[in-house]
């Protein structure tokens, strides 16, 4: 029985899809299903009772780009996982992707141990949001938030807690958010403290990962 994670690679640049390839065939728990040079011919190789665990796909192709494909992915076949592969580092192209469909952004340039790193998270967690993606998000989340664009939504957090955790995905500093919060920053060094232990994490990207997955903030009402 074949319990590896099946992988299709969709890229136009065919050097740099057959080095990944390659480089894919090195992990040991992933199998290649096919490739395909654009979201058109990717459709047309795609079977139904056989489809991938992770797609990778490029963003910037002909006939049907990433944004297109990713939408009709998440519409179609929404079990089926997107990591972004792109040479683009703008936040727009981060933003469109994630709202697309995508779990995760990871760029071309990137050692090959991000990139197992990635499939790896996609595959346990279901996602992967690098420092890099977290701050563009963060940026664009700061924006939406002066536009009073966000939500709240969380099963098992305070109201304090809530509006902590939406400040920490703005770029405000601790400080900051202690003096917004009116409180002092030994009490806010206390809700992360609290919160790093509750949701299981270690760092203030992990604090945002955690608000994005759970819809305290929402990538959907990102401009």
């Amino acid at each position: 029985m074949n319990n590896k994670v099946n992988i299709v690679l969709v890229d136009d640049h065919v050097l740099f899809r057959k080095g990944l390839a390659t480089l894919i065939a090195s992990f040991d728990n992933y199998d290649l299903l096919f490739e395909a040079n654009n979201g058109k011919e990717f459709i047309s190789m795609l079977q139904p009772d056989h489809l991938p665990d992770i797609v990778l796909l490029d963003i910037n192709m002909p006939e049907m780009d990433g944004y297109e494909t990713c939408l009709w992915l998440k519409k179609n076949h929404p079990g089926v996982k997107v990591l972004s592969l792109s040479m683009y580092d703008n936040e727009q192209s981060i933003v469109r992707m994630f709202k697309a469909g995508a779990k995760g952004y990871i760029l071309k340039d990137s050692e090959p141990a991000e990139l197992r790193e990635a499939m790896n998270s996609l595959h346990t967690k279901g996602y992967y949001y690098s420092e890099m993606v977290t701050g563009k998000l963060i940026h664009s989340i700061n924006e939406a938030e002066e536009e009073g664009n966000t939500t709240k939504f969380a099963t098992n957090l305070s109201d304090r807690e809530i509006t902590f955790l939406k400040l920490v995905c703005t770029e405000l500093t601790y400080k900051e958010i202690a003096d917004q919060m009116h409180l002092s920053a030994r009490t806010i060094d206390g809700y992360r403290d609290s919160l790093f232990a509750k949701l299981q994490v270690k760092t203030r990207v992990g604090l945002v990962t955690y608000a994005l997955k759970h819809g305290i903030v929402l990538l959907d009402k990102l401009p």
